[in-house]
């Protein structure tokens, strides 16, 4: 267990291993470059003397607009260091989006990963506070500082210096660290103010017991401007394990080839693909399929076993897992020992379909708010199905309506310029709602069963929680995503997103055209196909909680598209508003239909 007080410990920690390979990264020509402990110091003590020389100085705000690379955590680690506050920024963020944050958080430098986010810039509107920008890549940019420069002393600055280290050293726990602002699924962002304390804190607890250490190699890819990533980075830093950067999602499957990360940090959506991906593949030939059934059904029978950290024996798993589980954690680059899954729901089915090829996942929970970590299963403490126990600092109780209340020194002070949402966040007596409905068993294990606000009350009075729902349906290789809507109505109905590829696969075996996503989902066998992934799902649910219709719309929803966050939860009410004649379609006859 750590006993760091305040983020600039993870740092010290970290800067003073000396040769320790801490972090790798791609050069222009896609090799990968190490970083040293020392190197790390020396460029990170060389920003934080240019931000320096601009007057930086604490409480001031820095805000950085990148994908994930080592640039990103040297500006935090320079911003940290001189008692600073950083407000990392989403890359897929519109210029409207960033002038609002930046004009919001009155940030005095911003720094951008490349020309490309740099140009977001004219399109942000005035920004009065905004003094430095800063340019990762884009060569000479007007009124920009090119971070390379900024680097040429860096190694005449690996040798820890005293003056440095002290200024670093008078930042204390209840400074604040930073501003995030959640992209949320509903409402205006809400920048939430975490302090080295509230971050500190929860590095102490979050990881302690799950195994990482040196020799580790993670591949850092969920964007570090949200929480988790962030704090698991940190954590994992902390651990002596190596980060690689894989700044775009879609280069992630060659890295993993490439390095065989041992440790996989990751959100349900990389899971389910690559769930998908071997469902898929396995579709179109009958042998091939027939295998893949026998191999999880086999590991079903051994779950309990895999679950506890054991490997199972007997003749028929080894087969299975030669012919089947082998190839499914080399899609993981072979070598991963360690997996969890954070950000968003698991979900039974794809929990326990891993555990039954083999692969145990700790699922954790938490939110921006608590820094982020709540509760996380860990290798002596391990339960499918939940979130695993909350952290030895975390007190957890439930309201009357079953809302998981939350208290200790994690849990943030409030959001930034914002008093009354501020208020609205806590009870009476000082505890946050988070928001999720959640129940804790007898042996300490916290279930999150769905997001309050996302309840769908029908109009004959029953709760139906739509998450869960929809990740049974997102098990199935052939559904993207997935929104079940049904609010004040007499009935359930789903909206599904399609896996475009793994349709048009299945459509090109069935003779089905391809060439217009629009027409191909209103084919009478496609929509017969969902029909029926749909009917099996309902043979899962109460009768109230049946999906009478659904439509499966002719776009993937993704990120950049804006139906999804960052951290791939669906924004319910972007989809609802972008869907609503499909939706209104669904109840037309309301009055008339039976229930």
């Amino acid at each position: 267990m750590f006993d760091f007080k305040t983020v600039n410990d993870v740092f010290q920690a970290i800067a003073g291993r000396g040769d320790q390979l801490v972090m790798q990264a791609q050069d222009a020509a896609g090799e990968w470059q190490p970083i040293t402990s020392a190197a790390l110091y020396g460029r990170v003590r060389a920003l934080a003397s240019a931000f320096a020389k601009w007057g930086v100085a604490k409480g001031d705000r820095v805000a950085i607009l990148s994908e994930n690379r080592w640039e990103w955590q040297v500006t935090d680690f320079a911003t940290l260091a001189l008692g600073a506050v950083d407000v990392p920024l989403y890359a897929t963020l519109t210029a409207e989006q960033i002038g609002y944050m930046l004009r919001d958080s009155g940030a005095k430098v911003a720094v951008f990963s490349s020309a490309e986010q740099y140009d977001k810039l004219a399109g942000a509107g005035e920004l009065p506070a905004l003094e430095h920008v800063v340019v990762m890549d884009g060569g000479d940019l007007p009124n920009a500082v090119n971070f390379t420069s900024l680097m040429e002393s860096a190694k005449a600055m690996e040798t820890r210096d005293a003056a440095f280290d002290a200024t670093a050293a008078t930042v204390q726990a209840d400074d604040l660290m930073t501003i995030i602002y959640t992209s949320g699924t509903t409402g205006e962002p809400k920048g939430v103010m975490l302090t080295h304390g509230n971050e500190a804190s929860n590095l102490n607890y979050s990881t302690d017991g799950i195994g990482f250490g040196p020799g580790d190699l993670c591949i850092s890819f969920l964007p570090l401007s949200h929480v988790t990533a962030r704090h698991t980075d940190l954590a994992l830093l902390a651990h002596g394990v190596s980060l690689a950067y894989c700044p775009k999602f879609d280069r992630l499957p060659p890295i993993m080839k490439a390095l065989r990360p041992t440790v996989l940090i990751a959100v349900p959506r990389v899971y389910e693909k690559i769930r998908q991906a071997v469902e898929g593949k396995s579709a179109p030939s009958p042998l091939k399929s027939k295998i893949l059934k026998w191999a999880v059904a086999t590991g079903t029978k051994h779950r309990g076993e895999v679950l506890a950290g054991k490997t199972p024996g007997g003749l028929a798993h080894a087969i299975a897992d030669k012919l089947v589980y082998s190839k499914i954690r080399d899609a993981f680059g072979g070598r991963a020992r360690i997996f969890v899954s954070g950000g968003a729901p698991l979900g039974m089915d794809s929990a326990g379909w891993f555990a039954d090829v083999g692969i145990r996942i700790f699922e954790g929970y938490g939110l921006t708010e608590t820094s982020p970590v709540i509760a996380v299963n860990k290798p002596n403490a391990h339960r499918i199905g939940t979130v695993g126990k909350a952290l030895a600092n975390v007190k957890c109780r439930f309201a009357e309506d079953g809302e998981l209340e939350v208290s200790g020194p994690s849990i943030f002070n409030g959001y930034w310029n914002k008093p009354k949402e501020t208020e609205e966040a806590f009870t009476a007596d000082g505890w946050f709602k988070t928001g999720d409905i959640g129940n804790i068993d007898g042996d300490g294990y916290l279930s999150i069963t769905d997001r309050k606000k996302e309840l769908l009350k029908t109009s004959g009075g029953k709760l139906i929680a739509p998450q869960p729902i929809e990740n049974k349906l997102k098990a199935n290789s052939l559904v993207g995503q997935a929104a079940l809507v049904g609010d004040k109505h007499k009935f359930a109905c789903v909206l599904i997103s399609p896996n475009m590829a793994a349709l048009e696969s299945w459509a090109a075996g069935q003779g089905v055209s391809v060439s217009d996503h629009k027409a191909l989902v209103k084919d009478a066998k496609v929509v017969a196909l969902y029909q029926g992934i749909v009917t099996q799902v309902n043979g899962t649910l109460a009768h109230f909680e049946d999906m009478k219709r659904l439509c499966v719309v002719p776009e993937e929803w993704t990120v950049e598209t804006g139906e999804l966050t960052p951290s791939m939860k669906l924004k319910r009410r972007v989809v609802e508003k972008k869907y609503a004649t499909e939706i209104a379609d669904f109840y037309k006859d309301e009055a008339t239909a039976s229930k």
